[in-house]
């Protein structure tokens, strides 16, 4: 027998006579829940990060109220997602899954492209990805992004990883680890094209700054 889906338990625990709206209302509150408890939210930090009440949020992930489209737009923005995330029974069937196609991405600089592989509803950490022409880098200043803990692993090619005065060549496969608050920058000294992954956490970017990556396309040399 099939797996039975949400809709379809829905259906059965209320003898297949729940209204269409009643079925969007558990359907809206499954999701919720999911993605509450993902972020380690309790109700009444969800309460006072969009607020409302507890006690609203608790009969909305029951599916025993609505929502105005106001109070959606707020659940939305403090979880991270979209309106539309909160109503797709399936949201999490493909959940993780990035093609490199669709990598989000900030125009070049500096010969280097960064892309994000981190999205909602991840929100613990931000990883990220980073291609280098040869000669190319991070920037030629040292920067600094809020006080977490970052670990740049090289998937490929030389990279030379500047952190305050010291200077550490890594190849394929190295790793090192530091502290945001660190000036640091990369430049690839290699003879050829590097990638670079970076793992920050917890996250530094805000939301402004990750609308920024939108998608790329796939560069024609590899």
């Amino acid at each position: 027998m099939g797996k039975t889906s949400d809709r379809d338990q829905a259906l059965a625990k209320n003898g297949g006579a729940a209204s269409g709206a009643t079925l969007a209302h558990q359907v809206l509150g499954m999701r919720l829940k999911s993605l509450r408890l993902g972020r380690r939210l309790s109700l009444r930090e969800l309460a006072e990060m969009t607020g409302t009440s507890a006690s609203f949020i608790s009969q909305l992930e029951r599916g025993l109220t609505g929502a105005s489209t106001a109070s959606l737009n707020q659940m939305a923005s403090a979880l991270g997602v979209s309106v539309a995330m909160l109503f797709e029974e399936n949201a999490n069937a493909n959940h993780g899954v990035l093609r490199r196609s669709e990598r989000p991405s900030l125009p070049p600089g500096d010969g280097c492209r960064k892309m994000l592989l981190s999205r909602p509803p991840l929100s613990d950490m931000e990883v990220y990805v980073g291609e280098f022409d040869i000669g190319g880098s991070t920037g030629s200043a040292l920067y600094t992004h809020g006080d977490a803990h970052e670990m740049l692993v090289v998937l490929r090619g030389i990279v030379e990883v500047s952190l305050g005065d010291a200077r550490h060549v890594l190849e394929e496969g190295d790793s090192i680890e530091y502290a945001t608050s660190t000036p640091h920058r990369s430049e690839n000294i290699g003879s050829g094209r590097a990638e670079v992954m970076w793992i920050i956490a917890p996250p530094t970017s805000a939301r402004a700054e990750l609308d920024q990556y939108t998608a790329w396309k796939p560069l024609a040399a590899r």
